[in-house]
């Protein structure tokens, strides 16, 4: 297998992001194979019942995968820096520091996520006849939490020196190892939920050991040193300052969905399978966007080494231009024929529940443009070296979130519950455009006073 590495700092913007995403889109669909190879063959061979219990935990997993990605994609910001900057024996240490903080952190998330998981559910008003799998679901989940990290880490440390293909052939794999430990936990061995879980640790552990592999055997630039190991307090300080708010920005936007699932789950596990359905059947759409917002954080912190404001700003046009003419296709087919794909989940019941998931994806079709600005500009800005200011993004989305899944609750609202997440991208979007102006327009060109002409 070739080695890939891609500098950003030169060529058509356009062009290059083009590349750089398409590969991430199809390993960030792959990744949601994980889920949703889980959840179609629990819900034809188990039931809905046990496809509710799935999805009843849906913002939790969104909760423990946000937190890995966004952190260790903020840890390997200035592994990109450091690329774009053309100093690789400080590019290594950061591999190391981001190692070493990952992995402790790994432990300590394991540790808390299953001892707090059963109030959790109960406090998120799971229903009664899905608490029990639900619960078993989701402890298995959080065991897996290093594998998860193992797999992200190296993902993103390959993505920092552009390579987004390699990820996405192990990914590729581990999707269709998940598809295969599915059908065998769950039908062979009669598992249900519990072995769906298992079948997804498994998968993302191998895709981890397999980028493990790859990088000691085909990227030299990333062959450790003895002394490499010793990143210093100052490197540790500046990771863990990007890395944790970007942590925290998925984390406070997991919160708003679980505010969100509570006032679902009021509702019974009918329209909880159903919105289980449409939110995967979404998810899979809206990777494209995900996809755009690991580019423009390696695109932006390449540049951002190279001391290149004007062609950071051309980025930004470029992904965001890409974004919009996308969303009008994805709207289109989600808001027509989206509803058909619920057959994929459920066989008996997919005319119960297919005119609640049509409902659903309307109501995020029409919000896809704000949804673009959300992850282009939130992970352009933070692939600037900025923290802080995109995590305030994450509270406008709980605001939002949180505000309209009340209501929602209060009113015992499907159709309130279905808006919840496109009023987030509103506030949100809004708020990332004012922050883009002054992070790319005033505040790098204070930094790189005099590094180029205006485009």
């Amino acid at each position: 297998m070739k080695t890939i590495q891609n500098d950003m700092t030169k060529g058509s913007p356009m062009k290059i992001i083009l590349s750089f995403t398409f590969p991430i889109f199809l390993g960030n669909v792959f990744q949601q194979f994980y889920n949703m190879a889980d959840t179609i063959i629990v819900g034809k061979f188990v039931g809905t019942k046990a496809l509710a219990a799935v999805g009843s935990t849906g913002t939790i997993m969104f909760l423990i995968y946000g937190f890995v990605v966004g952190m260790t994609a903020g840890f390997t910001v200035l592994t990109a820096q450091k690329f774009g900057a053309g100093d690789m024996r400080a590019m290594r240490g950061t591999v190391a520091g981001a190692s070493i903080l990952s992995l402790i952190i790994g432990i300590i998330l394991t540790v808390l996520f299953m001892v707090f998981m059963k109030p959790w559910l109960t406090a998120m008003n799971t229903p009664a006849d899905i608490f029990a799998d639900a619960y078993t679901y989701i402890m298995i989940i959080s065991g897996g939490i290093l594998a998860q990290m193992l797999y992200n880490l190296l993902a993103s440390i390959l993505r920092a020196l552009g390579n987004s293909r390699v990820p996405l052939y192990f990914l590729i794999l581990s999707a269709l190892l998940n598809i295969l430990l599915d059908l065998v936990f769950i039908i062979a061995f009669g598992m249900g939920a519990a072995g769906a879980a298992v079948a997804t640790v498994i998968s993302q552990g191998v895709s981890g050991v397999l980028c493990l592999v790859y990088i000691a055997k085909k990227v030299p630039v990333l062959r450790m040193e003895r002394e490499d190991w010793r990143p210093s307090g100052h490197l540790l300080g500046i990771q863990l300052r990007i890395g944790i708010p970007m942590a925290l920005q998925y984390s406070i936007t997991a919160v708003g969905t679980m505010m969100v699932q509570s006032a679902l789950n009021i509702l019974g596990s009918t329209l909880v399978a159903a919105y289980t359905a449409a939110s995967k059947i979404e998810q899979v759409v809206t990777q494209a966007y995900v996809a755009m917002g690991t580019t423009m954080a390696t695109y932006g912190a390449q540049n951002m080494g190279a001391g290149d404001v004007p062609r950071i700003r051309k980025g930004f046009k470029a992904c965001t231009v890409l974004g919009i003419v996308y969303s009008f296709a994805a709207a289109a087919l989600v808001m027509t024929v989206g509803k058909y794909m619920t057959y994929l989940f459920v066989s008996e019941d997919a005319a119960v529940i297919m005119e609640s998931v049509d409902t659903y994806l309307k109501c995020v079709g029409v919000f896809f443009i704000p949804l673009v600005i959300v992850n282009v500009y939130r992970n352009g800005i933070q692939g600037l070296g900025y923290g802080i200011l995109p995590m305030m993004a994450g509270v406008a989305e709980l605001i939002g979130r949180g505000v309209v899944a009340v209501i929602a609750a209060g009113q015992k609202s499907y159709l309130g519950v279905c808006l919840a997440s496109p009023a987030a991208w509103v506030l949100a979007s809004l708020l990332l455009i004012g922050m883009y102006y002054y992070v790319v327009k005033i505040d790098l060109k204070k930094i790189f006073r005099g590094s180029g002409a205006e485009d």
